[in-house]
């Protein structure tokens, strides 16, 4: 049967976006696969407008976003690196970047807490809107593959799957019942502005995100260090095993795992690389300025926003993502299998 027209576009497009990245990677030393579709559904950024709609609902309901928030303080970081591992995605130059105080989620959003905003508010999400959302090829069933016919030529293991939402992440037969403490997928960034305005918050610029990954470390890879399990530890959930054919769960996990999951960094932040990728306020760009600025909010336009911190799908010799100046990118109406969010605050919304 032939694929509806949108889903011929979406397909479309991100096979495009795909062939781009793998075209990019391909001159260069590093992995950088790409990690998640980018997926343009033609429409404009409805990032006002979600606002005003749930504005209303926000002053009533700030309590939504139940669990803590960080106070992250103020200063002054390396953001970005001199040493990029993929050079395609803008990852350099090293710059010195001033951030003021904010508040930030000590966790990604989870299903519970975005079910509470579904219920309170109606909200459904762009991937119930269209019907379908990408999800990896290895958390399906072979019922649900039976019945898909198509596939990203650049990324096979990516499948558009019909029903697949936050509800159903690897389609009409997965439920989240068991899952509840585990990040939500299959958000849009459009998703994630009206959950975060929901909840009297708001989403993390890039540098904002980067500055809170590293926890007070300068010049670091990851989070806590520059080695990836020190002392033989699992600091994050990330893909063991070979990509994408055989995932050994090493860490203890296939898909996601909880959210309080994994030994937080130095800010108290659990999850903020690996696990699910998260969604920040900032326009894609690859060329920055090495000069030294106060809290950048990126460009003032662009064609996608800027996501960072991985997934679990990622794995060195494929999506080296899962390092604090890492980055990618979606349109904001996307959604997929590996794409969550948490949100950020310039003050500590009511009720916390």
């Amino acid at each position: 049967m032939a694929a509806p027209v949108a889903a011929r576009a979406w397909l479309s497009r991100c096979l495009f976006s795909l062939l781009l990245g793998l075209a990019a990677a391909a001159g260069g030393a590093a992995p950088g696969g790409a990690c998640g579709c980018s997926a343009s559904r033609g429409r404009g950024d409805p990032r006002e407008a979600a606002a005003r709609r749930y504005s209303a609902a926000a002053s009533g309901r700030r309590s939504a976003g139940r669990r803590p928030m960080v106070a992250i303080p103020g200063g002054v970081f390396t953001m970005g690196t001199d040493e990029p591992a993929i050079q395609q995605d803008g990852e350099w130059p090293a710059r010195r970047v001033h951030i003021n105080s904010f508040y930030m989620d000590q966790y990604e959003v989870s299903n519970e807490e975005f079910e509470r905003f579904v219920n309170s508010t109606g909200y459904v999400t762009e991937a119930e809107k269209f019907g379908d959302s990408f999800v990896f090829e290895g958390m399906l069933s072979e019922e649900v593959k039976a019945d898909i016919h198509q596939a990203v030529a650049a990324a096979p293991w990516w499948l558009p799957v019909k029903g697949a939402n936050w509800k159903h992440p690897e389609g009409p037969d997965s439920s989240i019942s068991n899952r509840m403490d585990h990040p939500v997928l299959h958000v849009s960034w459009n998703d994630a502005v009206a959950f975060c305005t929901w909840a009297g918050k708001r989403l993390p610029t890039e540098a904002e995100w980067e500055y809170s990954c590293r926890g007070g470390l300068e010049n670091r890879l990851f989070p806590w260090g520059n080695k990836l399990q020190p002392k033989g530890q699992h600091y994050a959930n990330i893909w063991q095993g070979t990509f994408p054919t055989n995932n050994t769960a090493e860490d203890g996990y296939k898909g996601t795992a909880p959210v309080t999951a994994f030994p937080p960094n130095g800010y108290g932040l659990y999850n903020i690389v690996g696990n699910a990728w998260e969604w920040t306020s900032d326009w894609w760009a690859v060329r920055h300025s090495a000069d030294e600025v106060h809290n950048p909010k990126g460009p003032s336009s662009g064609t996608d926003r800027v996501k960072k911190g991985g997934s679990y799908m990622c794995h060195k010799s494929y999506c080296y993502r899962y390092r604090c100046a890492a980055r990618s990118q979606n349109t904001p109406d996307s959604s997929a299998s590996n794409l969550g969010f948490r949100c950020a605050a310039d003050t500590l919304p009511e009720l916390q």
